[in-house]
């Protein structure tokens, strides 16, 4: 570019001299001059474009630097998240284990607080089983929960309420409480219930324990003492083998655990209920669902 600089002011001083040089030459001249000036300008401008294209490489590194800066911060916080509920998961697993191994003779629970316990499933056989020697109270799914669906009958809503009676009265009041939900080993089928969240055992068992749990807050069960696991069909405590084993297996157990809260005021606030509508869990046959389901969950 200073070289054709130098050129252009040749070619200006030339045009001084316009009167000693034959016209001929003065054109020739002036047309040079002209093209050079035009080839100064494109490259002027060509420099300008480069520099503004570096200067937008520069920016999208920039970017992308960033950018994976936050991605790996947004994963080690994931990772993080994930270590914390490993761990919560690990401690109610530890708890369920603790209340499964308690001893088959006497009782978990305070006498007075057995009796209560004894009398309320006495009451009510057809929805509710009492485990004195491990102190878990076991809801009958079939009858706490329509065909495939996880929103508590009205008729169980009943018995549950009278349940959390029991769970705020001073027996009661300073022990810890595990919902666990369970189901048989007949997978989820029916494209209805999995369309409502209910995709598998998985689902479907933490969804009601979540029901019964939720039911339980809404009559001022503190959440503080309460924790919702799902077990699917991998606890079983009777045989997959046979409809009876299976409906044993089709349950939500409250533990009892015997260790104590740091608060167990009753709750004030009456958690959101779901709306969930009731679904049947069936089979499909050549795509269209059973009008009769083949077992109930």
């Amino acid at each position: 570019m200073a070289r054709m600089r130098q050129v252009i002011s040749l070619f200006a001083a030339a045009a001084l001299l316009v009167g000693c040089v034959p016209q001929e030459k003065y054109n020739a001249l002036k047309l040079d001059r002209d093209s050079l000036a035009e080839q100064l300008s494109k490259a002027q401008s060509d420099a300008n474009g480069a520099r503004a294209e570096a200067d937008s490489y520069k920016s999208q590194l920039n970017q992308f630097m960033t950018g994976l800066n936050t991605k790996d911060g947004i994963v080690g916080n994931m990772n993080q998240q994930l270590a914390a509920l490993q761990a919560q998961y690990d401690e109610l697993n530890r708890k369920y284990a603790e209340a499964m191994n308690r001893g088959t003779g006497g009782s978990a629970l305070p006498p007075q607080l057995t009796s209560e316990l004894s009398t309320f499933a006495q009451q009510n056989p057809d929805l509710v089983d009492f485990d004195a020697a491990k102190g878990i109270v076991k809801f009958k799914s079939d009858v706490t929960f329509a065909v495939g669906d996880a929103t508590v009958t009205p008729k169980a809503k009943d018995v549950i309420d009278r349940f959390a009676t029991i769970l705020n009265s001073p027996a009661a009041a300073g022990y810890e409480l595990m919902v666990a939900g369970h189901t048989d080993n007949q997978r989820v089928s029916n494209p209805r219930t999995i369309s409502a969240g209910h995709k598998d055992n998985w689902y479907l068992s933490s969804h009601r324990a979540i029901g019964v749990a939720n039911e339980l807050m809404s009559q001022r069960v503190s959440p503080q003492r309460v924790g919702v696991v799902g077990y699917a069909d991998q606890r079983p405590v009777a045989s997959n083998a046979n409809a009876n084993g299976q409906e044993k297996n089709r349950r939500v157990e409250v533990l009892i655990l015997p260790t104590q809260v740091r608060s167990t005021a009753p709750t004030a606030a009456a958690p959101t209920k779901s709306n969930t509508k009731n679904l049947n869990k069936d089979t499909t046959v050549g795509g269209s669902e059973m009008t009769k389901p083949v077992y109930n969950k």
